[in-house]
């Protein structure tokens, strides 16, 4: 893992994650994210101290620096590491309610919309994309 990258964690379990997951690595065109699947022993030492119920509930992502954000709090510092993501970061910024509120909506129908968005072989691209990105 390079010392510069930040890792993304998500849960592998979600259809609807990982799709997600696999357009942000898709705009990550610099390789700036590394996904690190929540229930992979990895993910307790970057989340040290949050307990296991708080770590899944929510994506996170930890900076190269160790810095952790979760949930909709996490939106700006994701997308400031995209290419071009910096002027909708600075939007997201100044909605942190409305992100959170948001984030909580897809939070709650995360399955239905795994089922109804994310076909079969729109998953397993989206698979081989993550593990692409894990090496």
């Amino acid at each position: 893992m390079s010392g510069r990258r930040s890792r993304i964690l998500y849960d592998r379990e979600c259809r609807f994650c990982r799709w997600s997951l696999a357009w942000l690595l898709r705009w990550d065109r610099r390789g700036a994210l590394e996904p690190v699947a929540l229930q992979d022993p990895g993910a307790a030492e970057l989340l040290a101290g949050m307990d296991e119920e708080r770590r899944m509930a929510s994506w996170h992502l930890v900076g190269p620096d160790g810095s952790v954000a979760s949930g909709g709090i996490a939106a700006a510092p994701l997308l400031r590491r995209l290419p071009g993501g910096t002027p909708l970061a600075s939007r997201v910024e100044r909605f942190p309610g409305a992100v959170e509120a948001a984030y909580a909506l897809v939070v709650r129908h995360r399955g239905r919309l795994g089922r109804a968005l994310v076909g079969d072989r729109a998953l397993e691209r989206a698979d081989r994309l993550i593990a692409e990105r894990r090496r």
